[in-house]
């Protein structure tokens, strides 16, 4: 089986934006209209900033959970969880932009694009098709900081899963019972 999944590393991170700016660019051809529910490009990635004693910042994407709650709300199948990935994905030919994936989402992760009236999540079209051809999504492939990874979960070989065998690492609202595929890697 394979279970792909993401590892970002906030103690690798730099906060440089180079993930932001690729997904902009792949996914959306740089566009420079608003994702009005962040209020910010339209991307797949959301950057939060907490400014607390010691400021520091999150990076929030699809989690592609094992049990999806956007998929259980959709009335018509358009979000569903892709079984020879494990990826979360949204058939828009089905998709009625009901928005009940949008508010189902515990991450927040899913956006509405008044442009194609429906949702938007992380993989975007041209993730997909890098992700079909062998290839890494962009934000990993960009990132110099070597602070994201992409790959299966069920391969022990797979770079992912060597380095969360090498790590400390959360999964964001483990307690919602999701079971996300993104791991944030907090130290060594």
């Amino acid at each position: 089986m394979t279970r792909l999944a993401f590892l970002w590393d906030q103690s690798k991170c730099v906060s440089c934006g180079a993930c932001i700016a690729s997904c902009n660019a792949a996914n959306y051809s740089s566009s420079t209209l608003p994702n009005p529910l962040w209020n910010w490009i339209r991307t797949n990635i959301k950057r939060i900033e907490l400014n607390s004693e010691r400021p520091m910042i999150y990076l929030l994407q699809c989690q592609h959970c094992e049990r999806p709650p956007c998929v259980t709300v959709c009335p018509t199948g358009a979000s569903y969880k892709d079984t020879s990935t494990g990826l979360v994905k949204i058939n828009y030919d089905l998709c009625i932009g009901c928005r009940y994936c949008v508010v189902a989402c515990p991450y927040q992760a899913r956006w509405f694009d008044g442009v194609i009236w429906a949702p938007r999540k992380c993989m975007g079209e041209e993730c997909q098709d890098r992700i079909s051809r062998g290839m890494r999504p962009v934000c990993v492939e960009v990132c110099p900081a070597n602070a994201r990874d992409f790959g299966d979960l069920d391969d022990p070989n797979s770079s992912i899963s060597k380095r969360l065998a090498a790590s400390r690492y959360i999964k964001l609202l483990e307690n919602m019972g999701t079971e996300p595929k993104y791991f944030v890697v907090v130290g060594p």
